[in-house]
């Protein structure tokens, strides 16, 4: 982090799974090297669901090091150059995990790989195919969610039963749960006076971007479809100084 420099106007941040790597997988190696020089020359944020051990390995400890501030966990722990600057130690109560596990029991999804409720720091991460799940695994699953919305049918009978926790579709068979209001918005009182532009692949109303976009409304928000896109625009950008 530039602690010498005053925070400039314009400010990246950027969802990490599908925006900047594919889902749960490492970035691509001629994107990470573009992705640094980036950074260097811009002010950064990366703001995901996962924790700060997954955001390593996808991104590398270069490019976690070099952005400007790490949001894991929705926001709910926080890392600038590696050092720890907010934790929340939140834990799901016992009653909203037991609906989790009756909703695992009646999912008609036949392969089930273990490790279905991870706890993360402020955060829980709920997937019916399970953490575990290897890559042919989790596209069987990706295939079989989008044609049978079972994440967010989940989600919002989740939602309705318990009002103070937050359940978002998040990734590609996943499934974040928090505190109502310790979803990715609740970062916006530190960056509401940027001018924000947000790159994220799940910012339609329900995915996990979807808090942090829809309070960046007046900004600019940039809903994309893989990394690819993401670095077509980054690479737009550099060009034209947008």
């Amino acid at each position: 982090m530039r602690d010498h420099l005053p925070m400039p106007e314009r400010l990246f941040i950027f969802d990490v799974d599908g925006t900047l790597t594919p889902s749960r997988q490492k970035m691509d190696m001629e994107f990470q090297k573009y992705f640094m020089d980036f950074c260097e020359d811009n002010f950064v944020y990366l703001i995901t669901g996962s924790d700060r051990e997954k955001t390593l390995e996808q991104v590398g400890i270069d490019i976690y090091y070099m952005a400007d501030r790490v949001y894991n966990c929705s926001g709910n722990h926080v890392f600038e150059q590696g050092k720890e600057i907010y934790r929340t130690d939140w834990k799901l109560p016992d009653n909203a995990a037991f609906f989790l596990l009756d909703k695992l029991h009646d999912s008609s999804f036949h392969r089930k790989t273990g490790n279905h409720i991870e706890e993360r720091p402020g955060t829980v991460n709920f997937s019916v195919v399970g953490r575990n799940c290897n890559l042919e695994e989790r596209m069987m699953y990706r295939e079989w969610d989008d044609h049978e919305n079972e994440r967010r049918v989940i989600a919002e009978a989740f939602n309705s039963k318990f009002p103070d926790i937050e359940a978002l579709v998040a990734g590609e068979t996943g499934i974040d749960i928090f505190p109502r209001g310790a979803s990715k918005g609740q970062i916006w009182t530190e960056i509401k006076d940027h001018d924000v532009h947000f790159f994220g692949d799940k910012m339609e109303e329900g995915g996990n971007d979807y808090p942090l976009a829809e309070k960046n409304r007046h900004g600019t928000n940039h809903h994309v479809k893989n990394w690819e896109h993401t670095r077509s625009i980054l690479l737009a950008y550099n060009e034209y100084k947008l």
